[in-house]
């Protein structure tokens, strides 16, 4: 009985931990490619407004990429249920997205369009799906 206990919080622990890794991994990488085209001056400086179609773009596109390499880490290093894993980041990604363009829908002035967060919150669960999907294709049988 006690050594049941002790696997299942061992594997609670890693599956927490798998969920935060590709949380993290996602956080780092788009803050980070964030700071580098702010301080190449490809965007705007931090806190001005950003409407430029094709910069919005590029912002979304490498999201969409992190979001699933992010799923992927997730769904690689979960204990079990690696499909499982990935999507509940994803989930973890509506919420936070969605609290992100609720804020952003409250600014005044507007740092730029709604179709961008909107957008970010409708792509969570695909990215994480894909990443997850990703993850188990590839792993052998």
């Amino acid at each position: 009985m006690t050594g049941t206990n002790v696997v299942m919080k061992g594997s609670a622990g890693r599956s927490v931990g798998a969920v935060v890794a590709g949380l993290v991994a996602v956080f780092a990488l788009s803050l980070g490619t964030d700071q580098l085209f702010h301080a190449l001056d490809v965007y705007p400086p931090w806190g001005e407004p950003m409407f430029e179609a094709g910069l919005l773009a590029l912002a979304t596109s490498y999201r969409l990429v992190f979001n699933v390499a992010g799923s992927w880490l997730t769904a690689r290093l979960a204990p079990r249920n690696p499909m499982k894993h990935a999507l509940i980041l994803g989930g973890i990604g509506v919420v936070l997205s969605g609290l992100g363009a609720v804020g952003a829908a409250m600014m005044e002035p507007r740092l730029g369009p709604m179709w961008y967060p909107v957008l970010l919150v409708i792509t969570a669960l695909p990215c994480s799906w894909l990443g997850g999907w990703l993850f188990v294709r590839r792993r052998p049988a």
